[in-house]
């Protein structure tokens, strides 16, 4: 199986010709040529590069413009030190709508690799301590400056989320990803104009942008429970997952395993108190939302919401609806019967909710 390094027959200074002769993988050189069948030779460039510089450097494609249509590198971004530095150069080398094509051996590929290359027992003790030396390392203070020295930064595991998101926060449109081999290769377009970006620092808690009442934007606070930088992917993820029961998104492979569980035990709902103290919420009432999740909803039902407080414990837990169009008549319901009523239909709710969470073990997902 060639790697990334292998697929391209790059020149001294690590950059390939315009052409995509030097591409020995037929798979790869198919995608390539069908999703860059529109770009003109003259104006898209093939690489094996590792660091922002060698984008910066790039010769004009001609003496009048000095950006590309297409750019394609073929180094996996698990070398790529400084990443969102690197996403960000690329972009600022593209025309608007320009294309980039990039590869990653994604956390689940680097783990089946392992799983086949070692014996039983032994690899998931391998696995193991190369997901602690690989993917955790790097993330503790004590340890970071240690492990960029010992690695330069090469090899590190990323998940299929964090490029797609990092690629997305650095104002790309996700096209198209293929599997090719060991490698997850992503097709993006410019979307928008990006200069500097720093790399974001994700914790255990973070804090959100949500609707709040009279349309005001509130900071609701959670518990992590997704791969760092799924927010900025969230309409990729509707528009390729859609919704599920319940109006989450179907098969949200942004969730980690130990977010899902964190979700069924209702601990990533705890630091929402903090938003209850402050008087951002209530207890009872529609749940708080993103601007992107609203805008899937009934513009009617949407201005009820922004008469209204949004609440800790939401009517969904009382009418356990299963559809969007549900979800929409069942806060509709309890705002007509709230707006007539509002102690008494708060108390109402509440127990409803608690029976159903309690007995009926109805979860967050």
């Amino acid at each position: 199986m060639p790697s990334c390094m292998e697929a391209v027959r790059a020149e001294e200074s690590g950059y390939g010709d315009n052409s995509i002769k030097g591409i020995q993988d037929e798979e790869l050189l198919d995608f390539i040529e069908r999703n860059l069948q529109d770009v003109d030779p003259a104006l898209r460039v093939i690489l094996s590069v590792d660091n922002a510089f060698s984008i910066d450097n790039l010769p004009q494609p001609d003496a009048y413009r000095s950006r590309y249509d297409g750019i394609v590198n073929l180094r996996k971004c698990n070398d790529i030190r400084g990443l969102t530095g690197f996403f960000c150069a690329v972009n600022n080398r593209l025309e608007a709508g320009g294309m980039f094509i990039t590869c990653v051996e994604t956390s689940i590929y680097r783990k089946e690799r392992l799983y086949k290359k070692f014996p039983v027992v032994l690899n998931t003790l391998y696995y193991t301590m190369d997901y602690l030396a690989k993917r955790v390392a790097h993330k503790l203070p004590v340890l970071r400056n240690a492990y960029f020295f010992i690695t330069a930064g090469r090899n590190r595991v990323f998940t299929s989320v964090e490029i797609l998101g990092r690629l997305a926060y650095c104002g790309f449109e996700i096209k198209k990803t293929k599997r090719i081999n060991n490698y997850l290769y992503i097709l993006v377009s410019k979307r928008e104009e990006k200069v500097d970006l720093k790399a974001k620092k994700y914790g255990f808690l973070f804090r959100m942008e949500r609707a709040g009442q009279n349309g005001k934007t509130i900071m609701v606070y959670k518990v992590r429970t997704m791969h760092a930088y799924s927010e900025y992917i969230q309409d990729y993820i509707h528009a390729t997952n859609n919704l599920d029961k319940g109006g989450k998104f179907k098969d949200d492979y942004r969730v980690t395993f130990a977010g899902r569980l964190f979700r069924k035990l209702w601990l990533d709902e705890v630091p929402m108190i903090y938003n209850f103290i402050k008087g951002d919420i209530k207890l009872v009432g529609v749940r708080p939302l993103s601007k992107h999740y609203l805008s899937l909803y009934n513009p009617e039902v949407v201005e009820r919401r922004n008469n209204h407080k949004p609440g800790l414990i939401p009517p969904y837990y009382a009418d356990l609806p299963e559809t969007l169009d549900e979800i929409m008549l069942s806060e509709m319901k309890y705002f007509d019967h709230y707006e007539k009523s509002p102690l008494r239909t708060d108390i109402l709710y509440l127990f409803k909710a608690l029976r159903n969470i309690l007995i009926k073990r109805a979860r967050s997902k």
